[in-house]
């Protein structure tokens, strides 16, 4: 379930970077681009339906545009091999909120009422 959660956070956070970077930065972030993005990037309709609203409430068009540094980089596999990679490629957001914003609308809306509060 571990790596479940795991690759679901970088599948978003891969798909609103992609969106970021390849849409237009400066136009506003809103709740179904980011529900776009994240479907784009894997992440079943519904999950994504969940998680979008929570991003776009607690994060800034900023930090959203940060989480495309989880994107890979040259010599990187689209996703990634092991836990070590995955971790290391989080850390590259470089903003704490941002991670913790992702992680936890991805795993409230996993794992429904248990985190409703979230």
């Amino acid at each position: 379930m571990g790596r479940f959660l795991l690759l679901l956070i970088l599948l978003a956070a891969l798909g609103v970077g992609a969106w970021l970077y390849f849409g237009d930065g400066l136009r506003i972030v809103t709740e179904r681009s980011v529900e776009v993005a994240l479907v784009e990037a894997g992440v079943p309709e519904e999950q994504a339906a969940c998680m979008a609203p929570r991003m776009t409430e607690r994060l800034s068009p900023e930090q959203l545009r940060k989480l495309q540094n989880v994107a890979p980089q040259d010599g990187e596999t689209s996703l990634p091999r092991d836990t070590g990679e995955a971790l290391d490629r989080i850390r590259r957001v470089e903003d704490p909120e941002a991670i913790e914003v992702t992680v936890r609308a991805a795993a409230a809306c996993a794992f429904g009422g248990i985190f409703e509060k979230l």
